[in-house]
């Protein structure tokens, strides 16, 4: 926001001139491949476009910067389990039934996989 010189200040303050009505810039940065990094109002360094004040407040993370344009991006969401030291004991031949560790069992977790956006978006 700009300074306010003493003069407008107390003309303002004397029922004078109307503030000063600063529009606001709703601004949407995005990272070298168009994918959104966070939504902010003031003038940070990084790339930027100007977007509505809804898409402000929703702050939609499934979409793309293409052409100073936002397009929906395609996730996929990769869930994969794998055998390891911890985990959830399972029956050794069926991963579906969870059994007492006590039990001959496999234990599996959860690998944690990054989304995965689709290249052709």
């Amino acid at each position: 926001m700009s300074e306010m010189t003493d003069e407008e200040f107390w003309a303002i303050w004397q029922g004078g001139a109307p503030a000063p009505v600063q529009e606001l810039e709703y601004r949407l940065y995005y990272d070298e491949n168009g994918f959104p990094l966070f939504y902010a109002m003031e003038d940070l360094p990084g790339m930027f476009i100007t977007v509505d004040k809804d898409t402000f407040l929703n702050g939609p993370k499934n979409i793309k910067v293409v052409d100073g344009k936002i397009v929906e991006a395609k996730i996929t969401w990769l869930k994969k389990i794998i055998p390891s030291p911890q985990g959830i004991s399972c029956h050794p031949k069926d991963v579906c039934v969870v059994v007492d560790p006590d039990q001959p069992h496999t234990n599996w977790k959860l690998k944690h996989e990054e989304p995965k956006y689709d290249p052709a978006n």
